[in-house]
């Protein structure tokens, strides 16, 4: 991957661009604090975190020694949590259009036939708040039903039929309320976002993305010895966009690196008006001055695990170098009494790349993050791994 000598890091700057997630960034501050003190303890380094004192930093500072030398990092969280939450205020008969008009756009176009090709977890994780919702409104219409058939007889019919409405309704209210537990209108506004657009992107979304790109580039001009831009589940196929345009207007880019992980660049890309997205993963996918690595994990059901993003969108040019796939392993890196609590957690999975692992092998987040090797130079010679879906499947290929 890297064609000089490893370039020591002392200063690191990092932005991270969450997911479809309606959480603040002080989450994110605090899981790195807890996870990589973990780290940092079953490996046998030291980190700590600082505040970062700029107006309107949503970030943190690093400091860390690692193979003997120190390393300071400083972090940013792109926010785009204002725009999810706008997104997510459907009320209960909306989200159920939202339902509606999402299964058809994946259905009508095909797309979800073809995503069912490549790996079950995500499309079970498509398909669940569907089945949720429509099991919620059955029961609904079954409450509401008995209801009004129990009190037919003492109020009439118009009465009656009022207060079974009023208590199908209630009842799913009720379930709204329980979604902090069970993630299926969460789950359903996620899905809906993209395919709103039919794999494009909002014009909202469009707009802060454009001003992470100039932040970014700001960074690239103010002497950090690595620009690492971690993207995590959506905010992967945000990366690849953002820095294609940034790629684009700068025409090279020194010391920039792309991390994704837990990628579910598919069910976007699949979609028929993704042009933009399938133009940016082969533009950014041939650029030789730039490291991506992608990592994921089959145990991850929420990801398209160890899927090139890439070459199963069929985009993929005859000069593509990126990204370098790698799997987390859960399996063999968690412990085994961690992975039997853990595994059927299946969103709290999805987020163990940001955690702490207690046979941590080539994969270590905070080693990434916060050492002395940047991205390309960590996985200089890294064979990809073997386990990787690489075949085309889209039926959806524009670029334009």
């Amino acid at each position: 991957m890297s064609e000089t000598a490893p370039k020591r890091v002392r200063r690191r700057r990092v932005f991270y661009i969450p997911g479809y997630d309606p959480f603040p960034p002080r989450r994110y501050r605090e899981l790195y604090r807890s996870e990589s003190a973990r780290q940092a303890a079953i490996s046998g380094y030291q980190i700590a975190l600082s505040p970062v004192r700029d107006a309107g930093s949503h970030g943190w500072r690093v400091y860390s020694t690692q193979d003997g030398s120190r390393v300071e990092t400083e972090f940013e969280v792109l926010l785009w949590s204002d725009i999810v939450q706008g997104s997510m205020g459907a009320s209960i008969p909306a989200t159920y259009g939202q339902l509606l008009r999402t299964a058809w756009i994946y259905t009508a176009s095909g797309s979800l036939f073809r995503l069912m090709r490549l790996r079950k977890g995500p499309i079970i994780a498509a398909l669940y708040p569907v089945a949720v919702l429509l099991v919620q409104a059955i029961v609904a219409v079954v409450l509401g039903w008995g209801v009004a058939a129990l009190t037919r007889g003492l109020l009439g019919e118009i009465p009656a039929a009022l207060i079974g409405l009023a208590a199908a309704a209630l009842s799913l209210r009720w379930f709204r309320a329980m979604d902090r537990r069970i993630f299926a209108y969460y789950l359903m506004h996620d899905f809906a976002f993209s395919a709103r657009w039919r794999g494009a992107y909002p014009p909202e979304l469009e707009a802060r993305m454009a001003r992470f790109r100039d932040t970014i580039a700001r960074a690239l001009c103010e002497g950090w010895d690595e620009v690492l831009v971690v993207g995590h589940s959506s905010g992967a196929h945000l990366a690849v966009s953002i820095l294609s345009d940034l790629l684009r207007d700068k025409g090279h880019a020194s010391g920039l690196s792309l991390l994704t992980l837990g990628q579910v660049v598919p069910m976007i890309s699949f979609l028929p008006d993704a042009q933009r997205l399938r133009r940016d993963l082969a533009f950014l996918s041939a650029r030789e001055d730039i490291a991506w690595v992608d990592v994921t994990a089959p145990g991850d059901g929420c990801a398209f695990a160890l899927c090139d993003p890439v070459k199963v969108s069929g985009v993929s040019p005859a000069d593509q170098r990126w990204p370098l796939i790698l799997s987390a392993a859960f399996t063999q890196t968690l412990a085994p009494e961690t992975w039997a609590r853990l595994r059927w957690r299946f969103f709290r999975l999805h987020f163990q790349y940001l955690c702490a692992f207690e046979q941590p092998r080539d994969y270590d987040y905070f080693r990434i993050t916060a050492g002395p090797e940047t991205l390309g130079d960590r996985f200089a010679g890294r064979a990809p791994s073997k386990s990787r879906i690489e075949h085309p499947v889209n039926r959806h290929t524009s670029l334009a």
